[in-house]
């Protein structure tokens, strides 16, 4: 049957994943997330011709179909399966089976096995976007681009918030997959869908500090208590907070781990004397992290590895993740928690987490804590204090060639200030890079989404500098990729019209030379290259 995915910056020899997923999805897996991406793309079809605004709960199950097919996301065919299922049916129930859709039968799919579902996903791939290559690597851009959008809009959908002119976009771009469009105008889609990211991640910015408070510096442990522990890794904040409230007075202590360590950065998380530290690294690390960590482990997102046998029996997953024989947390009823008992009982007869490290993380500087700074950020920068400022934001990942990143931190000069976000921060969140005039080196922001606050840090700055255009500014950009949100931001700062950024490790495979050609001679996009080069370079404002 075999495979072709190649939506992540580490498959199989740059040139795709064609039997087994570097993920560690297998072929089934991969053939079944074709299907459900198909599949929404037929509901896509059929909300368009849908007399007046699509409905809202069309919006949102398209997020969580396109979520579940996020890299490391959801490897439970059954639960695929039943995604297929529910997108096929709302589907139906939008067109009536009346309606003959471009490249989708919906008599023959409604109704499927699992098995017929994997033979009919021979012809539904990334391969069947286009016979002509420059065409399927904009659509592939766009589609992943929109994978990352549906991940941030269904967290910003789990605290109640929505954008329903993102939820619109979601049909105008996942029809237009279906179609023989002009490179032109694929290529303004791709401007368009970085225009809808950075709605999406203003819409879960807004979500997040409204309903927790604006991040606030803080400085969190990596060690550990001596009591037994639950470590709770993924993106999802409305988990975070079910999670504080059912373990408070339990005797069990919370950790954070990767893209949850931002969690501590909220006032009101900070109340819970047993939320404690963090613990581990990256994502890619946890399957050392978590054995060594002895207590249950709750993924509520995407960046799930292989799971080991050693904590198997300890590993639960909830909201779009999963995993084949994980036991997962059911959704919650409306106004209502997940239920994280079996969690906190089995915490209560583990030994407590095992030290791997013992130090301290500083972090909290989103936008509102940055602009509250802003007469110290601006006089530094005019006094000669602060010379540049470089986002390094994004994601880490497995291969050597990321060490770049910590290289590059390592070397910048003592005037230069690091931005960032996402996990690409634990390649040098942990080095001691110090302080200037008491602005610490490396600003943290949070999760990969808080990308958003560099953002806005930045065109603050373009205002009380007084500058016409961002890219005027002494900041550079030299971000690292891994999976689909990181297109998704990627897009996002294309559409603000910033220009120059480093790419790495290596510039996205489904890229031909003919599109990267493009958004080079339109964006300036570069690949890294040697750290000296490129400290040179970005210290020059190249």
């Amino acid at each position: 049957m075999g495979m072709s995915c190649n939506q992540c910056q580490e498959s199989i020899h740059g040139t795709g994943c064609t039997v087994r997923g570097v993920c560690g999805k297998d072929e089934p897996t991969a053939r079944l997330q074709d299907v459900l991406v198909y599949a929404t793309e037929g509901l896509a079809l059929a909300a368009e011709q849908q007399p007046g605004s699509l409905a809202r709960h069309v919006g949102q199950l398209v997020s969580e179909s396109l979520f579940v097919t996020v890299t490391n996301t959801n490897f439970d065919e059954d639960a695929i399966v039943l995604q297929i299922r529910k997108t096929l049916a709302l589907r139906d129930e939008l067109n009536g089976l009346l309606v003959s859709l471009p490249a989708h039968d919906a008599a023959q799919w409604s109704g499927s096995t699992k098995e017929e579902f994997l033979e009919k996903a021979v012809a539904v791939g990334i391969e069947s976007l286009s016979e002509n290559e420059d065409l399927r690597s904009l659509k592939s851009l766009v589609l992943y681009g929109i994978k990352g959008l549906a991940a941030y809009t269904d967290h910003a959908a789990v605290l109640g918030y929505h954008d329903d002119e993102i939820y619109a976009f979601y049909v105008k771009g996942l029809a237009a997959l279906t179609k023989e469009l002009s490179a032109e105008e694929f290529t303004a889609l791709v401007l368009e869908t970085g225009g809808a990211a950075v709605k999406a991640m203003a819409l879960l910015d807004r979500a997040n500090t409204e309903t927790y408070g604006h991040p606030e510096i803080t400085t969190v442990k990596t060690g550990v208590g001596t009591n037994p522990g639950i470590l709770i890794s993924g993106h999802d904040l409305r988990d975070m907070e079910d999670l504080l409230r059912q373990t408070e007075g339990s005797g069990v202590d919370v950790y954070t781990h990767c893209e949850m360590l931002p969690a501590h950065y909220y006032p009101a998380f900070k109340k819970y004397a047993h939320f404690v530290g963090n613990y581990g690294g990256a994502w890619w690390a946890q399957d050392k992290e978590f054995d060594s960590f002895n207590g249950p482990i709750l993924m509520t997102t995407n960046c799930i590895v292989p799971v080991r046998e050693v904590y198997r029996n300890r590993m639960f997953t909830t909201g779009m993740a999963g995993y084949p024989g994980l036991k997962h947390i059911s959704a919650r009823a409306e106004g209502g928690e997940k239920d994280f008992s079996v969690l906190v009982e089995l915490a209560k007869s583990c030994a407590p987490p095992k030290e791997i490290e013992n130090g301290t993380i500083v972090g909290g500087f989103a936008h509102n804590q940055v602009l509250a700074l802003a007469d110290k950020v601006v006089a530094a920068v005019k006094s000669g204090a602060i010379k540049r400022f470089v986002v390094m934001a994004g994601c880490d990942g497995r291969h050597a060639s990321r060490n770049y990143y910590t290289n590059v931190a390592a070397a910048l000069p003592d005037d230069t200030i690091i931005l960032t976000a996402g996990c690409a921060k634990y390649r040098y969140n942990k080095l001691q890079l110090g302080d200037i005039g008491g602005i610490p080196r490396v600003l943290d922001a949070g999760q990969c989404n808080d990308s958003y606050s560099l953002a806005v840090i930045a065109l603050k700055l373009k205002e009380v500098f007084g500058l016409e255009d961002i890219n005027d500014l002494p900041i550079s950009f030299d971000i690292a990729w891994y999976e689909q949100k990181a297109v998704t931001v990627l897009l996002a700062l294309l559409y603000l019209g910033i220009k120059g950024i480093r790419l790495g490790p290596t510039l996205p495979e489904f890229l031909t030379p003919n599109v990267a050609a493009v958004l080079v001679e339109k964006f300036g996009i570069k690949p890294i290259g040697t750290v000296e080069a490129d400290i040179e370079a970005m210290m020059a404002g190249a």
